[in-house]
């Protein structure tokens, strides 16, 4: 297998076209190969004089399918290599964000033929570029790479420093849109990144605001998406959803009405609306893949957790068997089991049969919580103050009295 190998009798670039060249024409025969070639190193030599880098990108990517099929992958990484240091020529950042929409688009075309050599060129031209417009581009185009080839295990690492490159990106909300549904993809066919898949989907459906009406359509499906991973989750038991105008939409929605209601359901009400809705909606379910005992399960302890901010501090065995539709003896152990999810803070008083509840994790925190929140600071800060002013109150007198005391031996 002929390598690359750039000496210095020629410039890299030209070495990489007439290996190209040479590959692409080598079933045509020495007679008719050799003109096309020099024709092309020509042809690339002129691009590079007149500075026309664009087309000398186009020049070496017609040939990039045959070379895919026939190099190694180490001639491939060095071709390509060259090929994309070319987009530090150009001064204009319109022309190097051309070149890199034109390499990446190649590079993309056949994602189920060497992926991961793929992604690693995709990579090495995201670090060889300096517009963070041109950098986003790049990586999404690495993230639909990862999907379609099945490679996803690679781009995992970089997701971590999402934060970051948000942060660089500065992207407009229909970039947005595009990057955070398709990390949400990417994460939800990766064990144990359910909850991190289930925060990009959050994170895309909250892009959506009143004055997108018109778009608002094309988040149906994965707003239903939203909450049936929400339902399903062993571990998830709060959520804002309520509160986003794409979830919403869902409401009054034909097909997604009942998908609605099920989420309000698991937010706002207790096992027995769950089991009159299960009743009703039994294959609707089952279409979603939710299970209805563990569907059972959570409703249980989010309605123990209902009971805990609705009820007193202290709520009866008797009240937590009924709301629950449990045995007696079950009754400890579904405390035991809210406290180790961290529902609650409580103490189980078995002398007395009751629970007391100390806090209870709020299964949606909206306008309404922010307000009672508003008031416990109110009158805590009114609380500390009244302290403090016992105190500087109770100094003065403290400090008069010593001080009566010290005329007085005088």
């Amino acid at each position: 297998m002929t390598t690359v190998v750039p000496t210095s009798e020629e410039d890299p670039v030209l070495s990489v076209v007439r290996f190209t060249a040479e590959m692409s024409w080598a079933d045509a025969g020495a007679e008719t190969a050799e003109p096309e070639v020099n024709r092309l190193c020509v042809e690339a030599q002129k691009c590079m004089i007149e500075g026309r880098w664009l087309d000398l990108v186009s020049l070496m990517l017609a040939s990039a399918d045959i070379i895919f099929s026939k190099a190694s992958e180490k001639d491939l990484e060095c071709v390509f290599t060259i090929m994309c240091n070319l987009v530090k020529k150009p001064e204009s950042l319109d022309q190097v964000h051309e070149m890199a929409e034109l390499i990446s688009t190649k590079i993309i075309q056949q994602p189920n033929d060497k992926p991961a050599l793929r992604l690693k060129i995709l990579f090495n031209l995201y670090n060889l570029l300096e517009n963070p417009y041109s950098r986003f581009c790049v990586y999404l185009k690495s993230l639909n790479l990862a999907t379609a080839g099945k490679v996803t295990e690679h781009i995992l690492p970089s997701i971590k420093k999402m934060d970051n490159f948000l942060k660089e990106w500065n992207l407009g909300v229909k970039d947005q849109r595009e990057l955070f549904l398709a990390i949400s993809n990417i994460l939800k066919e990766n064990k144990g990144s359910t909850k991190d898949s289930f925060m990009f989907l959050t994170k895309y459906l909250e892009t959506f605001s009143s004055e997108d009406a018109s778009n608002m359509n094309e988040a149906k499906e994965d707003a239903a998406r939203a909450i049936v991973d929400f339902v399903r989750s062993p571990d998830m038991f709060k959520c804002d959803l309520l509160d986003m105008l794409a979830i919403a939409q869902l409401e009054k929605d034909a097909q997604y009405g009942p998908v609605y209601q099920l989420l309000k359901i698991f937010l706002t009400q207790r096992l027995d609306a769950y089991l009159d809705f299960e009743a009703a909606n039994s294959a609707l379910l089952k279409t979603y893949g939710l299970v209805h005992d563990d569907s059972i399960s959570k409703m249980r302890l989010m309605s123990l957790v209902d009971l805990g901010l609705n009820e007193s501090s202290q709520i009866p065995y008797s009240v937590i068997k009924q709301a629950l539709q449990i045995d007696d003896i079950e009754v400890e152990s579904w405390v035991v089991k809210a406290i180790t999810a961290k529902l609650l803070d409580c103490k189980i008083d078995q002398m007395n049969q009751v629970v007391i509840v100390s806090r209870c994790t709020e299964r949606v925190f909206g306008v309404h919580q922010w307000q009672e929140l508003r008031t416990k600071l109110v009158t805590w800060r009114g609380n500390i103050a009244g302290v403090i002013s016992t105190v500087q109150a109770n100094k003065i007198t403290e400090d008069s009295t010593q001080a009566m005391q010290g005329l007085a031996i005088r």
